[in-house]
């Protein structure tokens, strides 16, 4: 990539006046999503780079100038500068394939700094700017943004695959498609007959063909190094329980008589000591809907270390819930009457929350489980279903009974019986155990959940949500924050666990700032967070504005505040400092005993 400064350097890179016409564009657009805070960030970095001040973009200045700091601030305690760099490389990546699809000039933040990158788009050096917000049927996105930037090549789905051999290419596309849903082993998927099934609909799951990855260099030790890529890729993917993996020989390239819904590609280049693995996920009608490159240095870390991390890196980008393989096509498929169908509406409705699609996916799931009740992963997002109901009453307007967290551990049980080895199936467990006050049982299934599927991002953050929650805070923070480096779904979910871990361990300020990038419509208990933290930082008039939001958004949760922190907050230190911050912040908290432990 080509850094600009204050003038045109080379002949590709843009003038000062149209990357502060393309920076003007992006905040102006509505598919440019972030808060007030994150647009003051990417600004500050424009104007600082091209004023020449690139080599003073660091955490500290960044934190002083745009968050408001103190000079005792340390990036290591207070991680605000990292993660709000993280949320703008995910957004723009969104704007550029959604609103600005078409812009002849593109501005990245590549990972590893806070220095933007300003350069023309490829094939469009003599091209006009184009008008702000054009889109031309722009793609739906998710970002996974985890590796250097975004692409040079950030182009509409068209262009997706004619560019993909660019040489330079970092990151195609993010986020797209469909979750891959349930059981099956690892390489007896009946590759050739699965078009068959997914068209009549008697098979809940969806399958991906992990293609030998090629090596680009000579020599035995390249070839060995993209055949182990290759086997840690297909062993890592397997416990995903949500997908189907079917590993290809080469002798059947191209023999399949009907094609799986997508198919994993990549390739391995050595050049000295440094090696660069690419991976591609491309939809069976030929668009590539996600591709990152990977550079490791296996003089550090070692031909087997290199190959474990790489393919875990892989694995968890393409198959992570709410991930690259959700976003597209889940509303237009999730609905209909396959069971496949059905667990997409259920993350369809995760990702919305709200009672319409919570009621559409119920409805799919309990019909599903009437036709497949044999299927492990059916049972186990039907007890979500029916979990969500018990847990987040007052987002959903419902009114739980005991009968209903007992239906949910009764799905949960079955799936686990179904499947002892599903860490979904585990997960529902876990939750299910939680808030029947069944510490020790939920804690276990967690565990068990989390050790058969480490790679599952959902799975680590409830399961850190809820060591946390039980007074684990270092362990369970830990896995939190796991979680969302890894860009962990719904979006702005765990970050309100970050606000509680901050807030538990007296850090108020990160506190916040992690309590503001939550997704504070998600769930009222969202606001209720933040208003807690307001309330011990003193600052009355902003906790003011939270708590008239709740008493006009959902006022039947403050007679009930005690109750439902004490679900949540087992130990009784950890819901008296909660609940003290609430009455400082000015809501009114009954004097009465809360309940042990979490209901």
């Amino acid at each position: 990539m080509i850094s600009a400064g204050a003038n045109r350097i080379g002949g590709g890179a843009p003038s000062q006046e149209e990357v502060e016409q393309q920076l003007e564009r992006i905040l102006f657009s509505p598919e440019f999503r972030l808060p007030e805070r994150a647009r003051r960030f990417l600004e500050f970095v424009v104007t600082e780079t091209l004023a020449g001040r690139r080599d003073y973009l660091k955490a500290f200045t960044i934190a002083q100038s745009v968050f408001g700091r103190d000079a005792n601030f340390d990036a290591q305690q207070d991680p605000c500068v990292r993660i709000e760099a993280g949320r703008l490389r995910r957004e723009l990546e969104h704007y550029y394939l959604t609103a600005g699809a078409a812009d002849r000039i593109i501005i990245t933040v590549p990972r590893g700094g806070y220095a933007p990158v300003f350069e023309v788009r490829p094939g469009d050096e003599s091209a006009n700017t184009s008008s702000a917000g054009q889109s031309n049927q722009p793609m739906s996105v998710g970002g996974d943004a985890e590796q250097v930037g975004l692409a040079e090549d950030v182009i509409r789905r068209d262009r997706a695959i004619r560019l993909w051999s660019r040489p330079r290419i970092w990151l195609l596309a993010g986020g797209v498609v469909t979750l891959l849903v349930s059981a099956a082993s690892l390489l007896h998927g009946d590759l050739f007959s699965w078009g068959a099934k997914r068209a009549t609909g008697t098979d809940p799951c969806s399958t991906i063909v992990v293609e030998p990855f090629e090596s680009a260099s000579q020599g035995e030790l390249a070839s060995d190094i993209s055949r182990g890529i290759t086997d840690e890729i297909i062993e890592k993917l397997v416990p995903f329980k949500d997908i189907v993996v079917v590993a290809l020989p080469r002798s059947k390239e191209g023999q399949t008589s009907s094609k799986p819904l997508y198919t994993l590609q990549g390739g391995v280049r050595l050049e000295g000591n440094t090696l660069r693995s690419t991976a591609r996920l491309v939809r069976r009608d030929g668009v590539v809907i996600w591709a990152n490159n990977y550079d490791t240095d296996m003089k550090v870390r070692g031909i087997l270390e290199t190959q474990s991390s790489l393919a875990e890196h892989i694995a968890t980008a393409v198959a992570r819930p709410y991930g690259v393989m959700f976003e597209t096509d889940t509303v237009s498929i999730a609905g209909s009457a396959d069971p496949f169908s059905c667990i997409l509406s259920y993350y369809s409705y995760r990702s919305e929350m709200t009672v319409q699609a919570h009621e559409v996916a119920k409805s799919c799931l309990q019909s599903a489980a009437e036709r497949r009740p044999d299927v492990s992963n059916i049972a186990a997002f039907l007890s979500l279903i029916y979990l969500d109901e018990f847990r987040f009453p007052y987002q959903l307007h419902t009114k739980p009974t005991p009968a209903t967290l007992s239906t949910a551990k009764e799905f949960a049980e079955r799936a686990v019986r179904l499947d002892p080895k599903n860490a979904r199936a585990l997960q529902a467990l876990m939750l299910a155990n939680f808030f029947s006050n069944d510490l020790e049982g939920a804690l276990r299934a967690g565990q068990g959940a989390y050790a058969s599927n480490p790679n599952d991002t959902e799975v680590a953050g409830e399961y850190g949500l809820r060591l946390s929650m039980s007074g684990q805070w270092d362990r369970g923070c830990e896995l939190v924050s796991e979680a969302i480096s890894r860009n962990a779904g719904p979006r702005g979910y765990y970050e309100v666990g970050m606000a509680l871990c901050a807030f538990m361990r007296g850090d108020t300020q990160a506190a916040e700032l992690w309590s503001r990038m939550s997704d504070l419509n998600y769930n009222p208990m969202h606001r209720l967070v933040l208003l807690s933290i307001l309330g011990t930082l003193g600052k009355t008039a902003e906790a003011k504005e939270q708590l008239d939001w709740i008493e006009l958004k959902s006022p039947a949760l403050i007679p009930n505040v005690r109750q439902e922190v004490a679900k949540r907050l087992v130990r009784t230190e950890d819901q008296e400092r909660f609940l003290a911050g609430l009455k400082a912040a000015g809501l009114p908290v009954s004097n009465d005993e809360a309940s042990n432990g979490p209901k």
